[in-house]
């Protein structure tokens, strides 16, 4: 299996989130894409987080009928950083094949990342443009490292996965840009984590009932 591996708040997931990563999973062949829901981003502030539940929940929501497994394994696991993650994913699913997925705005700060290099190293990354981020991100230290290890998605679709070669490889993937962002819907509703209330489900991946997933 070909895995994307797509972390973030989703606080809370949205159309824009399901279309980016279905345009992904197109362009790179991939089997589906898991996404990471996380406990807690050390690089976000925690005021107007809603509950691990309801974000799980919404980002569910968003993935029906389309090859998008939300999860919650990285509570599950106790990392709080990325590289720490994904160490733990690959020795967890050995038979496996990731690759990291992240926003032209998360390139921008990668440098910022613990042992950020390290992540390089440990699966191939593919970046999605994000309007307004592309400059910074082609700007950026991390960038500035990895440019060298560029590979086209052309050539993946062609191949497949061996276009990747080891890590580092980098994959740059474009689309039309989609105007819609977590930080309008929490503007335009403050309450939404109201709308997923709802019994405890359990984690395709993990096996668990989620907590929170009442609150």
């Amino acid at each position: 299996m070909f895995t994307g591996l797509l972390g973030g708040s989703f606080n809370p997931a949205h159309g824009g989130h399901r279309r980016i990563t279905r345009f992904t999973i197109e362009a790179l062949g991939l089997d589906e894409v898991w996404w990471l829901v996380s406990p807690g981003n050390p690089l976000k502030p925690k005021t107007g987080m809603a509950p691990l539940g309801a974000r799980l929940k919404s980002a569910r929501a968003q993935a029906r009928r389309a090859p998008i497994v939300p999860t919650a394994l990285e509570a599950q696991l106790g990392t709080r950083y990325t590289v720490d993650t994904l160490r733990a994913i690959k020795r967890r699913y050995p038979k496996r094949d990731f690759i990291w997925l992240m926003g032209s705005d998360n390139l921008a700060q990668f440098h910022r990342w613990k042992d950020w290099r390290t992540i390089a190293r440990l699966m191939p990354i593919a970046v999605i443009a994000r309007p307004g981020y592309s400059g910074a991100a082609m700007a950026s230290p991390a960038m500035a490292w990895l440019r060298r290890y560029t590979v086209s998605a052309a050539s993946i679709r062609k191949t497949g996965r061996k276009a990747l070669g080891s890590a580092p490889a980098l994959v740059l993937l474009r689309f039309d840009p989609d105007p819609r962002s977590a930080t309008a819907i929490r503007r335009a509703n403050a309450d939404w984590a109201n709308d997923y209330r709802g019994a405890p489900q359990r984690d395709r991946l993990t096996f668990r009932k989620i907590p929170g997933w009442d609150n």
